[in-house]
């Protein structure tokens, strides 16, 4: 599915630039539930397998984050390797902000899934009350960049606790699970193009629920089979994903086929 609706408004002596976010194509789609798969499996791996623990794991990647943020920022045009790189860090933190609650601290993954979709809810609200539109066809201006990636970010963090709650909490399993979110997403792709339901909104909705869509494959790929995954290992799930990632990111640089059509907004447009 793709989102087409822009608004106008004016950016109010912001620095302007090119779109700075993909189009949305299947490209998009494929290397999205890829980066949120990895999200999930290299959490595992830093926390886990390399011993670093979840505290140490969620401050090494914070700070790798917010330097690719910095310079994702910095840029004035869409550069695929930076944009994805964000993408598979954001999700990675977003995982962690979500097991530092439940693990560290406690709290019940109905009430982490509660309060990030609280969260994200509130960001969308913030966002349109401050620009008039959600559409990522117009992320030109610093301001709507901020809050395109807030809104990531909690996409990714509501993603992980509903996936575990799902999974983990009705004992649907990683492969069942997985099966449930692709049909929400595939319900989702059908009411846009049948039911003209709101081209933004359908993008939304999907892009959350790819995340546990990820996080149940990466959990069935690299879950020993004695808990009811492939048992390939965090280690070969995230290498064997990350090839992948790059191989796309690599393809989509030289061919530029996700970069958005400027013709198709108008410098009036917002």
């Amino acid at each position: 599915m793709t989102t087409n609706t822009y608004a106008s408004g004016k950016y109010s002596g912001q620095r302007q630039m090119l779109n700075k976010v993909p189009e949305v194509t299947l490209y998009f789609w494929v290397i999205k539930v890829l980066c949120t798969t990895v999200g999930e499996t290299a959490a595992d791996l830093l926390n886990d397998n390399l011993g670093l623990g979840l505290t140490n794991t969620s401050y090494l990647m914070s700070a790798l984050l917010l330097v690719t943020l910095v310079f994702q920022f910095r840029a004035r045009v869409y550069v695929p390797g930076l944009y994805w790189l964000s993408v598979v860090l954001i999700s990675v933190v977003g995982t962690l902000i979500s097991d530092n609650l439940t693990d560290n601290l406690g709290v019940p993954l109905e009430t982490t899934t509660a309060v990030f979709g609280v969260a994200l809810a509130v960001t969308f609200i913030a966002w349109y009350a401050s620009e008039r539109t959600l559409s990522i066809h117009s992320i030109r201006s610093t301001r709507r960049e901020a809050f395109y990636w807030l809104a990531i970010l909690f996409t990714f963090a509501l993603g992980t606790a509903a996936g575990d709650l799902t999974a983990e909490k009705l004992n649907l399993g990683y492969w069942l699970s997985a099966v449930v979110f692709a049909a929400l997403i595939a319900a989702v792709a059908l009411a846009h193009r049948t039911l003209d339901l709101n081209a933004v909104w359908s993008f939304w909705i999907a892009y959350v629920l790819t995340r546990p869509l990820g996080a149940s494959l990466g959990d069935y790929l690299s879950q020993p089979v004695a808990d009811g995954g492939l048992g390939l290992g965090t280690v070969g799930t995230s290498a064997l994903f990350l090839v992948v990632i790059l191989g796309l990111v690599v393809f989509l640089t030289r061919t530029r086929r996700d970069v958005t059509k400027e013709a198709a907004v108008s410098p009036q447009e917002g």
